[in-house]
């Protein structure tokens, strides 16, 4: 048999609470009573609230919600390990922290000895053990960690846990050993066991999903449709969704309450009730990273075929040199021999684009550009036009910070002509890249100086 407690049930009654002479006194035995009928084992460990309005409801659930995405958003970093051993069972980035899981693992063995003998370690910020929970720095990061009998839960946070994340690490601990009691015991005395299957129950718990890139879906049931026209919220929602997926793959539920709060002047948590309503009638879809980073490529790639075929590309590309050594080369080349020359060219020029020598790079790429398109290599040509492209901008932005640091040396220097020769040149660069609020500025900022010329 397997016993299940079950939080935060609500329970409407059905009676008006003016027709009802056993309100207010009578409500928990009733209540309690009902649940019996049902099955429920009431005998212990139950906690009833009155909530007697819809507004109050919809107000608990609101704070609820927002409640989770703080908590999620707090989370850089999931560790799963052994109690014992500090063996890791499942390490789960949740943003590109960078935390050194090896380097942490270690720090995390060495503060709980320390902690447990009433020791300190030297430069050591552990706290007391507070509550089960040990709570300390490591780097920039506070750390959250709590045992079980077997495992113990290690989370990276941005600040300090909140006392409703607390209480989801031990409920996750608690349910997780449960879960996989067999494979942990397995674990401990084998030393070696795959965990990439429990990370889906580690997502769910900890509403992880929630900072998942989003997408829409392209069907929406109709009922569902018409519930969305008659709420203005959601209704707003869905179409800064498509607003933003008009020129992206996907969007962040961050991103989508900040562009609504500068817009409507609405509560962030109750923006958020609605997007989670969305999200279980499965209008907006999370998808996961892998899946996300490879449409955001793709598009990418897609974009820079575009502009190849258009020859914008050929601007950015200044080493005719070398394409016009390869052309004769060309000539005699079977496609497999293209694609390897080509490949070589590729990893050069991510080696010397790594060294920072950008121009060297941007030979190497040109030379594999050539071969693409040559040989007409579809998929290759928006994969090698993008890198181009992405190097291009790399090298424009030093170009442009020389610019407008040459310029504001001479504007301090009060040498008004070379001031504007220099924020010329500035301007220039950012139009190429089509930024109108950035253009508008240096236009004003040179307007400004030709006062004084």
């Amino acid at each position: 048999m397997v016993y299940f407690q079950v939080s935060r049930v609500g329970f409407n009654c059905g009676i008006d609470k003016k027709e009802c002479n056993r309100y207010p006194d009578g409500c928990t035995e009733c209540i309690k009573a009902q649940f019996v009928k049902f099955g429920f084992d009431v005998s212990q460990n139950i906690r009833i609230n009155v909530i007697d309005s819809e507004e109050k409801r919809n107000q608990m659930f609101r704070d609820l919600i927002w409640q989770k995405f703080l908590d999620v958003l707090n989370i850089k970093h999931i560790l799963l390990m052994t109690k014992d051993t500090g063996l890791p069972i499942v390490d789960y980035p949740i943003s590109g922290a960078g935390v050194d899981v090896g380097f942490l693992t270690g720090f995390i063995q060495a503060n709980i000895t320390f902690s447990e003998s009433g020791k300190a370690s030297k430069g050591s910020t552990t706290q007391v053990l507070n509550h089960k929970f040990y709570e300390f720095q490591y780097e920039t990061f506070n750390i959250l960690l709590k045992n079980d009998n077997l495992i113990r839960l290690c989370l990276v946070l941005d600040r300090k846990a909140s006392n409703s994340l607390k209480k989801l690490v031990s409920e996750f601990l608690n349910d997780y050993e449960t879960r996989y009691q067999e494979k942990l015991q397995k674990l401990i005395k084998i030393g070696v066991l795959e965990f990439d299957d429990t990370i889906d129950f580690i997502i769910d718990t900890f509403n992880i999903k929630l900072v998942f890139p989003m997408v829409l879906t392209h069907t929406v049931l109709p009922n569902v449709l018409e519930k969305i026209s008659k709420n203005h919220i959601q209704k707003a929602i869905v179409d800064f969704a498509k607003e933003i997926l008009a020129s992206r793959q996907v969007f962040f539920i961050n991103n989508l309450l900040n562009k609504m709060q500068k817009i409507v002047n609405i509560d962030p948590s109750i923006i958020l009730y609605e997007i989670y309503q969305l999200l279980i009638s499965k209008v907006i879809i999370p998808t996961n990273i892998e899946t996300a980073s490879n449409e955001i490529k793709k598009f990418h790639e897609l974009r820079a075929i575009r502009i190849a075929n258009n020859e914008l590309i050929s601007p950015i590309i200044a080493n005719d040199n070398a394409v016009n050594e390869l052309k004769g080369k060309a000539n005699t080349m079977s496609e497999e021999e293209a694609r390897k020359l080509m490949e070589t060219f590729i990893k050069k020029g991510e080696t010397t684009e790594r060294a920072l020598a950008y121009k060297e790079a941007q030979k190497e790429y040109e030379k594999a550009l050539f071969l693409a398109t040559g040989f007409d290599f579809k998929l290759d040509i928006g994969r090698i036009s993008f890198m181009v492209l992405e190097l291009d901008k790399k090298v424009k932005n030093i170009e442009l910070d020389y610019a407008v640091e040459a310029g504001e040396k001479a504007e301090k220097k009060k040498d008004y002509i070379n001031a504007i020769s220099n924020f010329k040149q500035a301007l220039k660069i950012i139009e190429f890249y089509g930024n109108e609020s950035k253009i508008k500025k240096m236009e004003k900022r040179i307007i400004g100086l030709q006062k004084h010329v």
